[in-house]
């Protein structure tokens, strides 16, 4: 038996519950720890436009795939209604791919069905497309090409990592997939695991199944840590360690049913995701900071816009044109706005002539 699901016992995964159970209250104390920071600092929508963005950008960047980070950004503003310096018009492509994490997160509640899962599929590969090959879309692999294989190499040197299930074998597996995901009692941070490596040995589609298992895995965080906002990224930092998951991966589908290995390095890097939005939670200290400096200034909409703006990482330089456009005034009223910021010590000129533009003083 080379492969996972040719154990006599499959899919009754087990794992070692002492080992599996230490580390998860180390994530869960890690986990609440920095929720319960960020509820205190009042976490915002540009900090979780930022979250979400590279959620997007990094599983298509994971399977070699690059969309185009401010055509990602100007979707996700878009779909949450988060004002941003500038909308950029994004294709059916980026959309798609933004839809899913969304629907993943906004709607965790919802029970994961075939049709679900189908539609995810559609909204990645809206033209039947993957690259210059058509494929099967919103719907199972039919492996009328041969078996379903992952592979890397150059062609006549490929390697076979994995082969998956055949595709007569999905309706009956996904049977056992779907009440597992919607009515099993093991812990939701369990279940992100368990279904990200059960999804992916299936690999059910002829493409897409990364994304499609990153996906569900932000469900079962969402369920996990019940925030209003996404204050991590699970996938950023599978990316971090991108040749470390596949490999991983590809022990863990020609192993046992024992996956205690794989929960424990899921959490491990669950953890480390959570530790890594730190930076965001000094971000967000230092704007609750400003604010506090400055609470005797006056400002107005448009100023308190542009400086929330320029501490949740403004893109490219702030101009008076920009200024303009963004807070849709005129060209006189946006250079009153910087002069008087500039007044008050808050924003400093930097550049001459055309290159004029205006940053935060002291950031």
């Amino acid at each position: 038996m080379q492969y996972i699901y040719q154990e006599p016992s499959w899919p009754n995964f087990f794992w070692n519950i002492q080992g599996v159970f230490t580390k998860l209250a180390e994530v869960k104390r890690s986990q609440g720890y920095l929720l319960g920071k960020m509820e205190q600092l009042g976490f915002d929508l540009p900090s979780e436009l930022k979250i979400l963005t590279d959620t997007v950008i990094k599983s298509s960047e994971i399977e070699g795939e690059s969309l185009n980070s401010d055509q990602v950004r100007s979707s996700v503003a878009k779909k949450l209604g988060i004002e941003t310096e500038i909308y950029i018009p994004s294709d059916r492509h980026v959309d798609g791919a933004v839809d899913i994490i969304l629907d993943a997160i906004n709607n965790s509640e919802k029970e994961i069905t075939l049709e679900r899962l189908f539609s995810w599929h559609h909204a990645l590969f809206p033209t039947g497309y993957s690259g210059l090959y058509k494929i099967d879309v919103g719907q199972f692999r039919s492996d009328l090409n041969g078996s379903m294989q992952v592979v890397s190499g150059r062609h006549g040197k490929e390697k076979v990592h994995y082969e998956a299930p055949p595709a007569s074998n999905l309706y009956n597996e996904f049977d056992k997939f779907l009440d597992y995901t919607n009515n099993s009692s093991d812990d939701d941070l369990i279940k992100a695991a368990i279904v990200h490596l059960w999804f992916l040995i299936l690999h059910p589609f002829d493409d897409g199944n990364g994304r499609i298992a990153r996906a569900l895995t932000e469900i079962f965080l969402k369920r996990s840590d019940k925030s209003e906002f996404r204050f991590y990224s699970m996938t950023s930092q599978l990316m971090k360690c991108r040749s470390q998951y596949y490999e991983v991966l590809e022990a863990t589908q020609k192993s046992s049913l024992n996956i205690t290995n794989w929960i424990i390095w899921f959490l491990d890097n669950l953890q480390a995701s959570i530790l890594n939005s730190t930076q965001l939670t000094q971000n967000t200290e230092k704007i609750a900071a400003f604010w506090l400096k400055n609470s005797e200034i006056s400002f107005n909409d448009r100023q308190r816009k542009i400086i929330l703006m320029l501490h949740n990482g403004f893109r490219g330089n702030l101009t008076s044109g920009k200024w303009a456009k963004i807070c849709k005034c005129s060209q006189d009223t946006a250079s009153r706005d910087i002069n008087d910021l500039i007044e008050k010590d808050i924003l400093e000129k930097s550049g001459q002539g055309r290159s004029t533009h205006y940053l935060l003083k002291g950031f």
